[in-house]
Formats: C-alpha cells, sequence, structure tokens
C-alpha cells in the first residue's frame, strides 16, 4: 500500500484529498504547512508528497528543496496559479507534477497513480547499467551521471530523461512517446513539458549537451556509438 503525505494548510482540501485518496486504496498522512511536511519527511518514507505551494511557515518550494537533499520522494503540487512561469520553476526543483487549483479530485487521482507507478518501476527496473560517451559517464543504476569527472546535479526528472534517451539510443523519439515513457502519460503533458525538461537536461550535460539532437516536427534522439 502506497503511503501519501497531504500538505496543505486549507484544512478542507486536505479532508476531500484524504477521502479520495483511501477511497484508492492510499494510505495517507496529513501536514498543515511546510515546514511540518519536511519534518515528517526526515523521520518516515513516503511513496508521495502532494503539496499546496502557499503556505506558511515555509512554502512548498522551498520545502520541497529541503526534502530533496535527503529523500528523493515523488511530489505533485498544488497551486492557485496556473502561470507558466510557476509551473516551470515547480520543474526546475524537481516536481513531477503541476495541478492548478480548483482541480477535479478524481484527475489529481489519476495523476497521483501515474506518478507512483512510474516511480516504482524506476526503482524496480535499476540495472547495472554504465554508459560512458567521452567525458559524459551515465550510471542509470545509481542514478548518477559525472560530466569531465564532475558530478552532475539534476533534477529526478532529468535522470530520467536521460536515461530513457541513453537507452535508446540512436532512436528517434517523439514528444509524444517521451511524454508517455518518462512522465507516464500521454494526456496531461504536452509539447512544452518535454522541451522545457531537454533545455533543463542540456544545460545540465554543458558540451554534451550535442549528444541530444532535436528532430524538427517530431521530437529528440539521443545520437552517439
Amino acid at each position: 500500500m502506497a503511503h501519501i503525505l497531504i500538505v496543505d494548510d486549507e484544512v478542507n482540501i486536505r479532508r476531500v484529498v484524504r477521502e479520495y485518496a483511501e477511497f484508492e486504496g492510499y494510505e495517507v498522512t496529513e501536514a498543515e504547512n511546510g515546514m511540518e511536511a519536511v519534518n515528517l519527511c526526515f523521520e518516515n518514507d513516503y511513496d508521495l508528497i502532494i503539496m499546496d505551494v502557499m503556505m506558511p511557515r515555509l512554502d512548498g518550494y522551498s520545502a520541497c528543496k529541503e526534502i530533496h537533499k535527503k529523500k528523493n520522494i515523488p511530489v505533485i503540487m498544488l497551486s492557485a496559479r496556473g502561470e507558466e512561469y510557476d509551473k516551470l520553476f515547480g520543474f526546475e526543483i524537481g516536481v513531477d507534477d503541476y495541478v492548478v487549483k480548483p482541480f477535479s479530485p478524481k484527475e489529481l487521482m489519476a495523476r497521483v497513480k501515474v506518478v507512483i507507478k512510474r516511480s516504482t518501476q524506476s526503482a524496480a527496473a535499476s540495472q547495472p547499467d554504465k554508459y560512458v560517451f567521452d567525458r559524459l559517464e551515465v550510471n542509470i543504476s545509481g542514478r548518477e551521471v559525472y560530466v569531465n569527472g564532475k558530478k552532475a546535479a539534476m533534477t529526478p526528472k532529468e535522470y530520467d530523461l536521460l536515461f530513457f534517451l541513453v537507452k535508446n539510443r540512436n532512436i528517434a523519439l517523439s514528444r509524444d512517446k517521451l511524454l508517455e515513457e518518462v512522465w507516464g502519460y500521454d494526456f496531461f503533458g504536452d509539447d512544452r513539458t518535454v522541451d522545457t525538461h531537454i533545455k533543463m537536461l542540456r544545460n545540465s550535460l554543458g558540451e554534451y549537451r550535442k549528444f541530444i539532437v532535436t528532430l524538427r516536427g517530431m521530437g529528440y534522439k539521443f545520437e552517439a556509438d
């Protein structure tokens, strides 16, 4: 049974999400602010965090960054702000999905299911796969990437995207295919999600961004021997 941490300063939102989550069979713990969420995550293990952005004491973005310093827990962010900037900032700090208030609890549960499934599959599918391209080292089982001998600091989704590209190197991959395989769905995402993360990944790879080739009008390819 997956264990979900719901973090929101609005008790009614926590109650509704909890009801739907427990109906789906999830174990649920609640927190009413970011500081409480950080403390709970340092003391316990969770399979997913559903976290509001605007909260007292510590906002959701700051809480997410603190939690990811010690634990790699998937996060779905809730926010009343739906501007592209807010979503992109969330993705940059490692948020797995972003839901704008007001939201459909049923849709939220669909997203929860997908994120947990992807996280579980990623952990179960860890294999001793290591690849070296010039001085770019990709260690899939260890979830580590080294650029010119220095360990790269990337978001969880950047790792997932790079690993999928490397495993399917020299194969043309459409944006829809990347959404389906890396994010686990092709309905909630859009092309900008893929393009934004490709841009972030290229920045993280530095000079080895050259391996990620843009296929105009289609998608991307990791091109290397």
